[in-house]
């Protein structure tokens, strides 16, 4: 009989994406640090209610086009339309990006519910 071989535990890191210059350099130094270790991928957090959603974008398609990693995007739905959340999947598609970790994300601070964006409904036009 033969054996299975014994599986490898999975290698990820998490950034938070940079918030000003000196924070960028540390992450880049850090990317290039971490990425001769061959993680299976990294991703990228949102800032509590998409805080970072921009600069969230702009280090994960840094990550993957600059140091060759596999990076998973946060994504959260909170304070976003369907169609504006639509939009950023679209936008890391186009990027290349085909890992992104959905999720619902915490309440708008000063709230202490999540509430949904009504969807937006479209008018027919006569």
């Amino acid at each position: 009989m033969s054996q299975t071989p014994a599986k490898t535990p999975a290698v990820s890191f998490e950034f938070f994406p940079p918030r000003n210059l000196d924070q960028s350099f540390r992450l880049w130094e850090t990317a290039r640090a971490l990425a001769p270790l061959g993680p299976d991928f990294v991703s990228v957090t949102y800032g509590a209610g998409g805080t970072t959603r921009q600069l969230t974008h702009e280090a994960v398609t840094a990550l993957s086009s600059h140091y060759g990693l596999n990076v998973a995007a946060h994504l959260t739905c909170v304070d976003a339309t369907r169609e504006e959340t639509m939009k950023i999947v679209a936008d890391y598609a186009a990027a290349g990006v085909r890992e992104i970790v959905a999720l619902r994300g915490d309440a708008p601070q000063g709230q202490d519910t999540f509430t949904p964006i009504p969807m937006v409904s479209q008018a027919r036009s006569s």
